[in-house]
């Protein structure tokens, strides 16, 4: 009894020791994001995207606030690939040889799609939006004043929320590795997953057919591949269930 005490205790340790790791790691990498903010901000405002816009600052604290909140992401980022790790560190005593192996992989894999999915969103997708609401104030003979917290705002709402849909195939692959999902599951929500990707992307863009359809359909496409990717992964747990047998 007491030895299990102690191992819950030892346990516990880990996890506070992990997570001290995990908020100094965070305190470095905002120093970074600090530093890195203003060449960012700076590049995205002279960026082809921003180049047809006068951004303004509505509020004495607008700049502070683009400001903080891009060193906030920067740092954020920078440390996800030690968050990963951290968490595999903890969860790996419990798995197997080859469990850890695959699942260390995971970290890389996961950082270059979120990567893939801001790039897209970025240099596709946003230069689109921007254009069509441009072009609709034209046409409304609308003279746009653009605040760049605003802006930026906007910018971040738009590209953050396709980083994390990126990582769709990652996260399904290790879900059906710990057998939670299986790919006749993913086949036979099929069609409530559609749903489901069709409602996200009328909440991140405006409400336009080509836009609309300029999300859904990456998004569409990203499911199918995680459902590849889940019968690879499903028939190689089986293979080792049936080897360790």
């Amino acid at each position: 009894m007491s030895n299990k005490r102690m191992s819950v205790i030892e346990h516990l340790n880990e996890l506070r020791r992990r997570l001290m790791i995990v908020v100094f790691g965070f305190i470095v990498t905002f120093i970074i994001g600090l530093l890195a903010a203003k060449p960012v901000i700076i590049y995205l405002q002279h960026s082809e995207q921003a180049q047809d816009i006068t951004m303004n600052a509505f509020r004495v604290t607008d700049p502070l606030n683009v400001y903080m909140e891009f060193a906030f992401i920067i740092g954020a980022v920078l440390v996800s690939p030690l968050v990963m790790y951290q968490l595999w560190a903890f969860v790996s005593p419990g798995l197997y040889e080859h469990e850890r192996k695959v699942t260390l992989s995971y970290i890389p894999i996961a950082l270059i799609l979120f990567l893939l999915g801001l790039a897209f969103s970025y240099y596709i997708l946003f230069p689109f939006v921007v254009g069509f609401m441009g072009h609709l104030s034209k046409e409304m003979h609308i003279q746009n004043v653009i605040g760049i917290n605003e802006y930026f705002s906007f910018l971040l709402q738009l590209t953050l929320p396709f980083g994390f849909l990126f990582e769709m195939p990652i996260l399904v692959m290790f879900l059906t590795r710990l057998g939670i999902i299986t790919p006749p599951f993913l086949i036979k929500i099929r069609k409530y997953a559609y749903f489901i990707l069709l409602v996200i992307a009328g909440i991140i863009t405006p409400p336009e057919l080509v836009s609309h359809l300029m999300v859904t359909v990456p998004l569409i496409i990203l499911y199918e591949i995680s459902i590849g990717i889940s019968k690879l992964a499903y028939k190689q747990s089986l293979k080792r269930l049936s080897h360790d047998m």
